[in-house]
C-alpha cells in the first residue's frame, strides 16, 4: 500500500455573508497517497478550488485535521504554511500568474529565492527546467512577449523549481487551445510518471479522465471516488536546501527584494518621480534653511571678530550713556600693567582717542585717532595688508608712527598712484609716518566707515589730547578661561585699585552668545516650517505605496503562492519605499547644492555654508521617512491573505 501524503477528517470551511454563514465545504474526509495523479472535478460553486486552497496551504480550513506528511497543518503559523508552500508545493494556475516585470528565467528562479539557493545554482536549475520544457530560446522573454502555452510552460517550470513534490493544477488547460492543452497534460502526466503527485481542479471531464483517480464534489461534499490502476511511484525528492547559511539566506531575499523595487521603479518612472518630488523639495529646503543660518552665524561671528575676539572692553562710567564718564580719570595706564599680570589676560591695549582731520598734498579728510599700544593689533586680530606695524620701542619712544585702515587709505590716498607707506600725513598740527594699512576693522559699536589712524598711544596722549587718563582698556582673554569668570576678576582688581566701581565692562563673548543664539532660533524656527515640507512629503509617499500596494496585490499573491514569507513581502515593500525617499533625498541635497552654487554666482557676497553633518542628516530623514511612512502600506501588502491576492489579479 502507497504512502498516505495528505489525509483530511472532517475538513469543513464556512464564510460569513452577511448575516449568513455559508458552508463551501462539509466535513470532507479524504486521503491521498504520494505518487498519486488526482482530479478533483464539480461544476462552479462545488467547492473545488477552496479545496484545493487548503490543499496547497494558501486558505485554512474552518474545522477538521488536514495532515500533511503526517503532520497537522490546519494550526500553524502564516510564515510556517509559507514553508510548506516553499518545500511540498508547485502551483499552476489557469490564469498562470506570471509576474510581467520578470522574464521567464526570473519568473522560474521567484521560489529558489525564497528557499535560500544559492544564485547561480537556481539560475542554472531554472534555464535546466525551461530548456527541458520546450522553452530554451524564451529564457530572457517577458509574460507579454510569450503565447498562452509558453506562459503555462513557465508556471509549470516554476512548479518545479523547488522540487514540487505536490503539484496543484487550477484549471491548467482552461486558457489553452486544444492542442496546447494536450501538451500540458501530457507534461503533468510525465510528472507523475516521475513519482511527484499531482492534482488538478477542473470542471472538464475529458482533463479529469486523464487522472489516475477523480474525486467528485457537488455543494461542498464528495459524491463520488473512482480509481484507475495507479502507475508505482516512488518518492519524490524533496527540494534542495539552501546553499548558504542563515545570513546568507537573508542577504540574498534582500538582494532580490531590491532587484524587484527597482525593477517596479523603474517600471513607473512617473509615479516614482512623482512620488519622490515631495521628499526632494523638502530635503533642500531644511539643507539650505540650515546651510543659510550657518552662513548667518559665520558671517555675525565674523562681523564680532572684527570687534576683537574673546575681549572684555573697560570704559569709565556706568554705561555709554552716562554724561560723567568724561570726568572719570581714574582708569589709567597703571591699571593696563595691573592687569597685564593676570594670568587670564592673552594681550591687553589702553585706547585714547580723538578725532582730528588729515591731510595729504591737497586731499583732507576728518579720521579718528586711536592711540593704542603694539598689543592692540593682538587683540583685535587685526589683518595687515601692507607694510608693517609699530612695535613696544615705538611707543616707549613717543614715535610718530601711523598705521592706517582701509577707509583712511581710499580717503587719503584714492587718487595717489604709489604706495603709501613711508609717505607723511599731517594729523591736525602732527606730522605722522604712515608704516602700516591694516583690513577695515570695526571700531567698536558705529564708526566703522570712517578713516581711523593708529599711533602709539603715548603719542596721542602728549601730542594730541595732553592727559593720562584711557578711553578704555581692552583685554584679550586667555582661551582657557570663561569670559564670565575673567569679567569678574577684572571688576574686582580695578574696584580694589580705584576704591569703587567707577567703571563698567562690555564683553563681547556676551554680544556674540546673543546674536548667535538668536539666529540659532530663527534657523531652527525656519528648518522647522521646511520639516512641515518634509512630513507632506511622507504622507505622498505613504499614499503612493498604498496604490502600489493595490495595483500589485496579484504579485503579492503568486509571491506567497511560491513560498514568500511576510518578512519578505514586508521588506520588499519597505526597501522600496525607502529607496523613493533616500533617492530623493540625494536629490533634494543635489538641489539645494545648485541653489547655493546659483546664489553665489549671483555676486552676492553672503554664502550658504553646507555642512557634511545637515546633509548626512538629510540623508538619515530621507531614509527615516521611507521606513516611517512606508511601513503600514509594506504592513498592509505583508498581511494580504494569499487566496484573495490572487483573486484580485
Amino acid at each position: 500500500m502507497a504512502e498516505a501524503l495528505i489525509e483530511l477528517r472532517g475538513l469543513r470551511q464556512q464564510f460569513q455573508a452577511g448575516e449568513e454563514t455559508l458552508t463551501v465545504l462539509k466535513d470532507i474526509d479524504l486521503t491521498i497517497e504520494r505518487g498519486e495523479m488526482v482530479a478533483i472535478v464539480g461544476t462552479s460553486g462545488s467547492g473545488k478550488s477552496t479545496l484545493m486552497n487548503i490543499l496547497g496551504c494558501l486558505m485554512r480550513p474552518s474545522g477538521g485535521s488536514y495532515r500533511l506528511g503526517g503532520k497537522e497543518v490546519s494550526t500553524r503559523e502564516p510564515d510556517e504554511l509559507a514553508a510548506l508552500r516553499r518545500e511540498y508545493f508547485g502551483f499552476i494556475f489557469q490564469r498562470y500568474h506570471l509576474l510581467g516585470d520578470l522574464s521567464a528565467l526570473g519568473n522560474v528562479e521567484v521560489p529558489a529565492v525564497y528557499a535560500g539557493v544559492d544564485r547561480d545554482e537556481r539560475r542554472e536549475r531554472a534555464a535546466g527546467l525551461l530548456k527541458r520544457l520546450n522553452m530554451a530560446d524564451r529564457l530572457d522573454h517577458r509574460p507579454g512577449q510569450l503565447s498562452g502555452g509558453q506562459q503555462q510552460r513557465v508556471s509549470i517550470a516554476r512548479a518545479l523549481m523547488n522540487g514540487g513534490e505536490v503539484i496543484l493544477a487550477d484549471e491548467p488547460t482552461g486558457a489553452l487551445d486544444r492542442h496546447t492543452g494536450e501538451e500540458v497534460l501530457g507534461i503533468l502526466e510525465q510528472l507523475n510518471a516521475e513519482g511527484r503527485t499531482v492534482i488538478i481542479v477542473t470542471h472538464d471531464m475529458a482533463v479529469a479522465e486523464r487522472a489516475n483517480r477523480i474525486i467528485e464534489l457537488s455543494d461542498g461534499e464528495i459524491i463520488a471516488d473512482r480509481r484507475k490502476p495507479a502507475r508505482p511511484a516512488p518518492g519524490t525528492p524533496r527540494g534542495q536546501a539552501a546553499a548558504g547559511g542563515r545570513l546568507g539566506m537573508m542577504a540574498d531575499r534582500a538582494r532580490e527584494a531590491l532587484r524587484m523595487a527597482l525593477i517596479s521603479m523603474n517600471a513607473h518612472r512617473m509615479r516614482s518621480f512623482l512620488t519622490m518630488l515631495g521628499i526632494i523639495i523638502g530635503i533642500a529646503s531644511v539643507v539650505c534653511v540650515v546651510a543659510l543660518g550657518e552662513g548667518s552665524r559665520r558671517r555675525v561671528l565674523e562681523n564680532i571678530a572684527s570687534l576683537g575676539t574673546n575681549t572684555l572692553e573697560v570704559f569709565p562710567g556706568t554705561g555709554f550713556g552716562d554724561i560723567r564718564s568724561s570726568r572719570i580719570r581714574t582708569l589709567v595706564i597703571g591699571d593696563v600693567e595691573a592687569l597685564r599680570e593676570q594670568d587670564y589676560v592673552a594681550a591687553i591695549t589702553p585706547t585714547v582717542s580723538t578725532s582730528s582731520s588729515l591731510r595729504f598734498q591737497a586731499t583732507e579728510a576728518t579720521a579718528l585717532v586711536n592711540g593704542v599700544s603694539e598689543s592692540y593689533f593682538e587683540v583685535r586680530g587685526s589683518r595687515l595688508v601692507e607694510g608693517s606695524l609699530f612695535d613696544a620701542e615705538s611707543v616707549a619712544g613717543f614715535a610718530q608712527d601711523a598705521v592706517i585702515d582701509q577707509n583712511a587709505r581710499t580717503a587719503l590716498f584714492g587718487n595717489f598712484e604709489g604706495s603709501p607707506i613711508g609717505q607723511v600725513v599731517l594729523a591736525g598740527r602732527v606730522p605722522v609716518r604712515v608704516v602700516g594699512v591694516i583690513a577695515q576693522q570695526q571700531g567698536g559699536f558705529g564708526g566703522a566707515q570712517n578713516p581711523q589712524v593708529f599711533l602709539p598711544y603715548t603719542t596721542v596722549q602728549t601730542r594730541f589730547i595732553g592727559s593720562t587718563s584711557l578711553r578704555s582698556v581692552t583685554i584679550r582673554v586667555a582661551d582657557d578661561t570663561p569670559t564670565a569668570l575673567a569679567q569678574r576678576a577684572v571688576t574686582q582688581l580695578l574696584t580694589q585699585r580705584h576704591g569703587r566701581e567707577d567703571f563698567f565692562i562690555l564683553n563681547t563673548d556676551d554680544i556674540r552668545q546673543t546674536i548667535t543664539s538668536t539666529t540659532e532660533t530663527l534657523t531652527l524656527l525656519i528648518a522647522a516650517i521646511a520639516l512641515i515640507s518634509l512630513l507632506v512629503g511622507g504622507i505622498g509617499v505613504m499614499n503612493i505605496m498604498l496604490v502600489s500596494v493595490s495595483e500589485r496585490v496579484g504579485e503579492i499573491g503568486v509571491r506567497m503562492a511560491v513560498g514568500a514569507r511576510h518578512g519578505d513581502i514586508l521588506q520588499q515593500f519597505l526597501i522600496e519605499a525607502v529607496l523613493v525617499c533616500l533617492i530623493g533625498g540625494l536629490l533634494g541635497v543635489a538641489l539645494a547644492l545648485g541653489f547655493g552654487w546659483a546664489f553665489a554666482q549671483a555676486g552676492s557676497s553672503f554664502r550658504l555654508i553646507y555642512t557634511p553633518g545637515s546633509i548626512a542628516l538629510a540623508c538619515l530623514c530621507s531614509s527615516a521617512i521611507g521606513v516611517g511612512f512606508g511601513y503600514l502600506p509594506a504592513r498592509s501588502a505583508a498581511r494580504l491573505d494569499p487566496v484573495v491576492a490572487l483573486s484580485r489579479d
